[in-house]
C-alpha cells in the first residue's frame, strides 16, 4: 500500500523528499588561505583528517567513465589504493569489465569522494593511464590469497550461466597455484591512474550555500594550478 499522497493531477511518486527537511551542514567552512597550492597535497591533508575523524573507508570512491561514440556514462564504487605526485590509483580488471571498454574508447574519467562525517566532497577529472606490471605486482602481493585467486578467476562483467561456473573457475586457479604463496598478477588486472587536470574541494555549509574551490591545470599559475571559488 502506498504511503504517498499525490498532488491533484500528478502521477504518484515512488519516493519524494525522503528523510523530511533537508539536513543542514554546519561543521566547518573553507576559504583560500586554508588551501595548499598543490591540490594533491590538499587532498592528502583532507584524507588524513577523514581517517582521524573515523570516516568509514575514506578511500571509497565513485569512478565514472563514458563510452564513445555513444556517450553512455557508467559509474561504480571502487577503493583508491594509492596517491602520488601523478594522481589517484585504483586496481581492477582492465580487459572484460565495462570500465575497461569505456576507457578503451575514451581515456577520460571522473572520481567523487564523499566524507559525510566531515560534510566534505572531492571531485576529480582527468585522463587515465595504466601503471606498470611491476607496480601492480607490489600491490597485488598485499591482497589476501582469495582476492588474488579471484582476480585470475573472474572475467569481470562477462555473463555467467550460474554461480557454479564462477566457482569452477576459482577451483581451476586454486589448482594452478596450489602450494604457491606468491604468484604473478594477471596481465589483464592491475592499476589505473587518474592524472587530474581538475580537482574540486567542497565543504558543506548552511542553506546549501556550500564552499567550493576548483583547481585547474594552468602552467602560468603559481604551482601550475589555478584556484577559483565556485558558486554553490
Amino acid at each position: 500500500m502506498s504511503t504517498t499522497t499525490p498532488a491533484s493531477g500528478t502521477k504518484e511518486k515512488l519516493i519524494f523528499a525522503p528523510g523530511g527537511p533537508a539536513e543542514q551542514f554546519n561543521i566547518a567552512s573553507l576559504d583560500i588561505p586554508q588551501l595548499e597550492r598543490n591540490p594533491l597535497v590538499q587532498f592528502n591533508a583532507w584524507f588524513a583528517e577523514a581517517h582521524s575523524a573515523g570516516v568509514y573507508h575514506p578511500e571509497t570512491v565513485n569512478f565514472a567513465t563514458a563510452e564513445l561514440p555513444s556517450g553512455r556514462v557508467s559509474a561504480r564504487t571502487l577503493y583508491m589504493k594509492e596517491l602520488d605526485e601523478r594522481g589517484f590509483v585504483m586496481y581492477s580488471n582492465w580487459d572484460t569489465s565495462r570500465k575497461a571498454a569505456d576507457l578503451n574508447s575514451n581515456p577520460q574519467a571522473a572520481l567523487t569522494f564523499f566524507w559525510r562525517e566531515l560534510e566534505r566532497q572531492v571531485r576529480v577529472e582527468g585522463r587515465t593511464e595504466r601503471i606498470s606490471r611491476e607496480e601492480s605486482q607490489v600491490y597485488y602481493d598485499t591482497r589476501i590469497r582469495g582476492s588474488r585467486i579471484g582476480a585470475w578467476a573472474s572475467r569481470q562483467s562477462a555473463v555467467l550461466k550460474d554461480r557454479q561456473e564462477l566457482e569452477g573457475r576459482v577451483k581451476e586457479v586454486e589448482e594452478k597455484f596450489e602450494g604457491q604463496d606468491k604468484f604473478p598478477v594477471p596481465d589483464f588486472w592491475g592499476g589505473v591512474r587518474v592524472v587530474p587536470d581538475m580537482i574540486e574541494f567542497w565543504q558543506g555549509r548552511q542553506s546549501r550555500l556550500h564552499d567550493r574551490f576548483r583547481y585547474e591545470k594552468d602552467e602560468g599559475a603559481e604551482g601550475g594550478w589555478r584556484i577559483e571559488r565556485l558558486s554553490p
